[in-house]
């Protein structure tokens, strides 16, 4: 699909308007050019300008045939460039979305929302003081939000702060992300660092060496000013594709660097590939008190795993299941992903009932996401997924699912190039959510990444700014550099948090 857009020389509109074409299209190329005689669509924009910013949008088929829509809103103070051309783009994304719509009689449930975190919006208004109900008119009017996705959001945040009353009030405190980068193998639709162990070793222990150096001097330094650790998450790439003894000596690092380890709210481990874990491990982690762990199918059909690179069987993960509970794992998550490769409603069925039989503490429903740099997405053409209608059945499989199953929304996320234009939802039984996933989602503290492509997010206590840092993707050059990115990482709290550790 081509669509020539007229009227919008600005070239900052460029990506707005191909983000949300892409919902509605595949491999659709947006040219701002009103005489493209390439074009399947031409859309001309009229946008003016004054006390309101006024916009009118024409489409025009191959056929000739005429969609229009148009828009008008007072243009509110601003006080950069920055700030005006925003609400110069919001309207016409309007305008646009609304045209499109018109043309090929899909509705985006999301409005003109592209971003990750949708709750997040929410959250900010109620923090503001606005009335929920003003609030829901508000990101219906101002991002075309239909109610339904509305509905959901007040779920999730009202189920967030009964988790974590304090949320808007954790900023002093840190959460933690530690990133492992290795794995069995790499799935088919995996984008994080995650590199084959096997054969590694001498990598996975300089690696190892250079994490615990990360622990002890963010630990000395969060000691040094008093700051509280809200949440630990480790991830990666498996956590659990290093051995036991190795695990064992980084939880000891973990009690011996950070502070006041026993008063952390939740220590979690991903222990996703079944294929990891072992009697060993297990008996590791609870000797550590760490009891929350995700153990993720993302299939119960064979044939799905072996498309897109699981080396583990079904029967593995229901076996792995049972021996975590035997161990003493009082918390347990489970993935799934809706529209694998090959996977239709009657697959995902069969997913959800098997997973009925286990009945993990947490759920996570995701979408999936071709994302840029897969082998899914760089081989398109040889992963058959599910069309849009299928999809959405899927996932209304999954809502109903959980709720007749005691589970309910607490977290939710979306991706570009999502299936559907979708979400992936963390559903959970009561008293049984993931308070990082609140946390990274939401976005109410700094959350310090130490490892292999461990991002961190620092969020300035009191504007509330973030600023992104990441480490190195790949084990050797994070094991060449990573006492200068933990200097790097100390200076930057350094500017955020004074000797008492209160905002600087």
């Amino acid at each position: 699909m081509r669509i020539s857009i007229g009227g919008l020389a600005d070239e900052r509109f460029h990506r707005p308007l191909q983000l949300i074409a892409n919902l509605f299209f595949e491999d659709c190329q947006i040219v701002l050019s009103v005489d493209d005689e390439a074009a399947d669509l031409r859309i001309k924009f009229d946008l003016q300008v004054a006390e309101e910013v006024s916009v009118a949008a024409e489409l025009i088929d191959q056929k000739g045939a005429v969609h229009f829509s148009d828009y008008g809103k007072e243009l509110l103070p601003f006080e950069s460039e920055k700030e005006r051309f925003k609400q110069l783009k919001n309207a016409v994304a309007h305008v646009y979305l609304t045209v499109l719509q018109d043309y090929t009689d899909i509705t985006q449930k999301w409005g003109i929302l592209t971003g990750v975190r949708p709750t997040k919006l929410l959250h900010k208004k109620l923090q503001e003081g606005i009335p929920a109900e003003v609030a829901h008119q508000q990101l219906k009017d101002d991002y075309l939000i239909t109610d339904e996705k509305i509905q959901l959001m007040q779920q999730i945040v009202d189920r967030q702060l009964t988790v974590v009353p304090d949320l808007y009030s954790l900023e002093r405190e840190v959460s933690i992300y530690i990133g492992i980068p290795f794995c069995p193998t790499k799935c088919a639709y995996c984008t994080f660092p995650a590199y084959a162990i096997n054969g590694r070793q001498g990598s996975v222990d300089s690696f190892l060496g250079g994490l615990h150096y990360e622990m002890r001097k963010i630990g000395e330094w969060l000691k040094e000013k008093g700051v509280r650790i809200t949440t630990v998450y480790y991830g990666g790439g498996t956590p659990t594709s290093i051995t036991a003894e190795e695990m064992d000596m980084l939880y000891e690092e973990m009690y011996a660097s950070f502070p006041d380890v026993d008063s952390i709210r939740e220590i979690t481990v991903e222990a996703g590939r079944p294929d990891t874990i072992t009697r060993e491990k297990l008996a590791v982690m609870k000797k550590w008190n760490i009891d929350r762990i995700s153990i993720n199918p993302q299939s119960y059909t064979q044939e799905t795993l072996r498309a897109i690179g699981r080396h583990h069987t079904v029967e593995e993960t229901i076996d792995k299941f049972h021996l975590a509970r035997s161990a003493g794992m009082n918390n347990i998550n489970m993935d799934l992903i809706i529209g694998l490769p090959g996977e239709g409603l009657a697959e995902f069925t069969h997913s959800l009932g098997e997973t009925e039989k286990l009945m993990p503490e947490s759920l996570t429903v995701h979408t999936l996401s071709f994302k840029r740099a897969s082998e899914m997405t760089k081989n398109k053409d040889r992963y058959r997924v599910a069309g849009r209608t299928e999809v959405e059945k899927m996932m209304k499989l999954a809502q109903d699912w959980t709720t007749s199953n005691g589970y309910a929304p607490y977290y939710l996320y979306r991706q570009k190039n999502i299936l559907g234009n979708l979400e992936n939802v963390g559903y959970s039984l009561p008293n049984q959510e993931s308070i990082y996933n609140i946390m990274i989602m939401e976005e109410q503290q700094t959350i310090i990444g130490l490892g292999c492509g461990a991002s961190s997010k620092f969020i300035d206590p009191l504007s509330g700014k973030i600023t992104h840092f990441s480490n190195p993707k790949d084990p050797k050059s994070y094991n060449e550099s990573f006492e200068a990115y933990t200097e790097e990482k100390i200076n930057i709290l350094n500017e955020l948090f004074s000797e008492n550790g209160s905002p600087a």
